[in-house]
C-alpha cells in the first residue's frame, strides 16, 4: 500500500508545517513533463518559495540534469539565481522484485522526509512509463500534474475516444491508476489529490484537432474529475535553454545573456497563466514577481 507524506513525518517535527506536494505525472514519455516541472519549480522560486525536487527518474534523470546545469551555468557566470535542493532516486539494483520496490520506497520516503519539512513546495517529477516507483510518486501528490501534447497520441492516454463521434468510450489505464491512487489516498488520509492536465506545446493557429481535443477534455474532465489547463505553446525557447539550466523567467537576469524577444514575453504569461490556474495554496498573492 502507498504511504503518504504524513507518514514519513519525522518525530522531532510533530509540529512542522508540511510542504505543499505538486506531482508532475505521464506514462508517456516526450511530453515536455521535466520541461514543464523546471519551470514550475522557478516560478515558485521566484515567487521567494523554497522549494525542494525529488526526480525519481534516475535512470535518465531529465530534471535532476536540468538543475545541475543550472547550477554549473550559475557557477560559472558567477550569476544569483535561485536554486531548490534536489533529491534522485536511482533505480534499485536489487534483483528481487519485492526488495527493489521496498529499497525504492524507503529511499523515497526518506528523500520526502528530507525535503518535505524544509520547504514551502516540493515537486516530484515521475518518470514516464507504468512503474511502481511512478505509482507510489502519484499516491504523494497534494497537486497532480499531466502535461500532455496536444493531439489524439496522447490524449489516448488519458481515454479511448470513438473516432467518428469523438465521444468518450471509457477512461484508459492511466487514468485508471491516478483514480485507484486517489482512491488510495483519500482512505489514509482523506486527502482529494487535485488532478491538472496541462495541454502542451499548442498550435498557434486554430485547427480541427485543436478545437477537438479541447472538447473532448472538457467532457471527459467532468467524468474522470481533473481540471484542464492550457499550457506551453510550441515554442523553442523551452527546449532550447536546457544545457544552460535556464527557464524563461531566467531571462530578465542581468548576465545571462539571453536577449529577450516578444516571444519569451508571451511564454511567461503562459507560465503565469499556468501557476494560476494550480490554485496552490498562498500563489496567488505573489504571482506578480513572475
Amino acid at each position: 500500500m502507498s504511504i503518504t507524506a504524513e507518514e514519513a513525518k519525522p518525530e522531532s517535527n510533530a509540529q512542522a508545517t508540511r510542504a505543499h506536494i505538486i506531482v508532475l505525472g505521464n506514462a508517456k514519455g516526450g511530453s515536455g513533463k521535466s520541461t514543464t516541472c523546471m519551470h514550475v519549480v522557478v516560478s515558485l522560486l521566484s515567487m521567494g518559495y523554497k522549494v525542494g525536487v525529488i526526480d525519481l527518474d534516475g535512470k535518465q534523470k531529465t530534471l535532476g540534469r536540468y538543475i545541475e546545469n543550472r547550477q554549473a551555468f550559475t557557477d560559472t557566470k558567477e550569476l544569483n539565481l535561485p536554486m531548490p535542493s534536489l533529491s534522485v532516486i536511482e533505480p534499485s539494483n536489487k534483483k528481487n522484485m519485492d526488495e527493489a520496490q521496498s529499497d525504492e520506497r524507503t529511499r523515497f520516503v526518506n528523500a520526502l522526509q528530507d525535503q518535505v519539512y524544509g520547504n514551502d513546495f516540493v515537486v516530484v517529477d515521475c518518470p514516464g512509463a507504468d512503474s511502481f516507483i511512478a505509482k507510489l510518486g502519484h499516491s504523494f501528490a497534494d497537486t497532480l500534474l499531466t502535461p500532455m501534447n496536444d493531439s489524439f497520441i496522447d490524449l489516448d492516454l488519458l481515454a479511448k475516444v470513438d473516432p467518428t463521434t469523438f465521444d468518450v468510450e471509457r477512461p484508459s489505464w492511466y487514468s485508471e491508476m491516478v483514480w485507484e491512487q486517489r482512491k488510495r489516498r483519500a482512505l489514509i488520509d482523506k486527502h482529494q489529490i487535485d488532478w491538472v492536465v496541462m495541454r502542451n506545446r499548442l498550435s498557434h493557429t486554430d485547427a480541427h484537432n485543436k478545437r477537438n481535443i479541447e472538447q473532448i477534455l472538457a467532457k471527459l474532465s467532468s467524468r474522470i474529475s481533473f481540471r484542464p489547463a492550457a499550457g506551453f505553446g510550441e515554442r523553442v525557447i523551452f527546449r532550447e535553454l536546457f544545457l544552460k539550466g535556464l527557464t524563461v523567467l531566467d531571462l530578465k537576469t542581468k548576465g545571462v545573456g539571453v536577449k529577450m524577444s516578444m516571444s519569451h514575453v508571451a511564454a511567461r504569461q503562459e507560465i503565469r497563466q499556468l501557476i494560476k490556474t494550480l490554485k496552490l495554496p498562498g500563489v496567488d498573492d505573489r504571482l506578480d514577481r513572475i
